[in-house]
């Protein structure tokens, strides 16, 4: 059902000052799209996925949610009821395809999602819901405890779902909790955002053999 990951969506406690702050890390200003209830948001085009950021009553920033596109679905985006009680969304893709011909300026092609990162205190459930019901692809399901635990990653539209189960009995329940981006060139672009005024951490191997972080 579900084709590629169509928005990651982000809420922000106030629009503009994070608007102001991914400006930095993208290098160019969103496009302001009008939302419902005199709301709005802010978009960037990715080349695999679009950044959305919505204003919410919140005390700090957060990955609220993801919407997927489905041609099959109405055109109207509607909400995935699901058991984990994640914000997943379904669309047909129109919006954003209209996003990427009608507002070129908006477009970052230096920056693109690795992965999503989602913890969870029930990874069976996760297959069922994003494998079962969405018909994302399981590429990876391992246990890895000097990665934290149990570890699912979804594939879908050159984006990855990465899914953690942790060790510990502790229950955290279920939340998206960050995004990895992905760059064709990272000392370059380590440079480019320390002249931007962005903090980043020393360059280090990645997990995956051949990466760097």
């Amino acid at each position: 059902m579900a084709k590629k990951f169509d928005r990651i969506v982000l809420a922000v406690p106030e629009l503009s000052a994070a608007s102001a702050q991914y400006q930095q890390l993208f290098g160019l200003p969103p496009y302001n799209r009008d939302m419902s209830e005199g709301q709005s948001a802010a978009w960037w085009g990715l080349p695999n996925t679009v950044i959305e950021l919505v204003q919410c009553a919140i005390d700090r920033p957060r990955l609220q949610g993801i919407v997927f596109s489905a041609p099959e679905v109405a055109p109207r985006e509607e909400p995935f009821a699901n058991p984990l009680g994640v914000d997943i969304r379904l669309g047909d893709g129109r919006l954003t395809a209209n996003f990427r011909r009608e507002q070129p300026a908006a477009q970052c092609v230096d920056l693109s999602v690795d992965h999503v990162v989602l913890r969870t205190d029930d990874a069976q459930a996760c297959i069922a819901l994003f494998a079962g019901e969405l018909g994302i692809r399981l590429a990876l399901d391992r246990t890895a405890p000097a990665w934290g635990g149990r570890m699912l990653f979804f594939r879908a539209g050159k984006l990855t779902l990465e899914v953690i189960e942790p060790e510990s009995d502790a229950k955290s329940g279920n939340s998206f909790w960050g995004l990895a981006y992905q760059c064709q060139d990272l000392a370059g672009t380590i440079h480019t955002l320390g002249e931007r005024g962005i903090a980043v951490s020393a360059m280090r191997e990645g997990r995956k053999p051949g990466t760097l972080v």
